[in-house]
């Protein structure tokens, strides 16, 4: 069975849109791409902790459209080579419409029944699943039960708008902090792994 992490930038209000750049993402007139750049001070690198065994990428269009623009061409010797050369490496699993279009190299399309191919994937052999950004397709597999691990990369602001880590239609269940840490900005990184059901109680005797 393939473990299956979600690892996310959020803000305080659990946005995760464009953390990278400011024209990463601006659909829904999203003005505030770029959030996580004045904080970078050693959370990227508990980030590529994700990525330090091997792994397979899970991605929604966009994102796999983000990082297929910029991960190819990464020049040798840039601070972020090791990282490129894992994501340009691994299998993408991608949630499209547009099969016939994936050009990254090692890309494969999820095809119409997301949840489906992802449980499959998950009862087979292979390296671990990773998700990154990919809001929609996060969506899908909390709302299915799917996700095992939430790698949360909390940053001390408050967005208000754009798009978010949770909706309504996540699956309810139970969340185990594994591991904490603050770094010197104020960001709180965070390991969640699944431990069941949510259990409900009472404080009336």
């Amino acid at each position: 069975m393939r473990h299956l992490t979600v690892a996310a930038f959020t803000s305080l209000d659990g946005v995760m849109q464009a953390p990278g750049g400011p024209e990463e993402d601006t659909s829904g007139g999203f003005r505030h791409g770029g959030w996580i750049v004045p904080y970078a001070d050693g959370s990227g690198e508990v980030m590529d902790g994700v990525f330090s065994k091997p792994f397979e990428l899970l991605l929604g269009r966009r994102t796999y459209e983000i990082f297929a623009s910029y991960w190819p061409h990464v020049d040798a010797g840039a601070p972020h080579r090791f990282i490129a050369d894992q994501f340009n490496n691994a299998t993408k699993h991608v949630a499209t419409h547009r099969p016939d279009s994936l050009q990254w190299r090692n890309s494969r399309a999820l095809g119409p029944d997301i949840a489906a191919a992802v449980r499959e994937l998950k009862r087979g052999d292979g390296p671990d699943l990773v998700t990154q950004g990919s809001s929609e397709l996060v969506h899908q597999l909390l709302a299915a039960g799917l996700v095992d691990e939430l790698r949360l990369i909390v940053h001390p602001i408050l967005l208000g708008r754009g798009k978010r880590l949770f909706d309504d239609a996540a699956q309810p269940a139970a969340f185990r902090l594994d591991a904490t840490r603050a770094t010197s900005a104020g960001v709180l990184v965070n390991r969640y792994l699944r431990q069941g059901e949510v259990r409900t109680g009472s404080f009336e005797s």
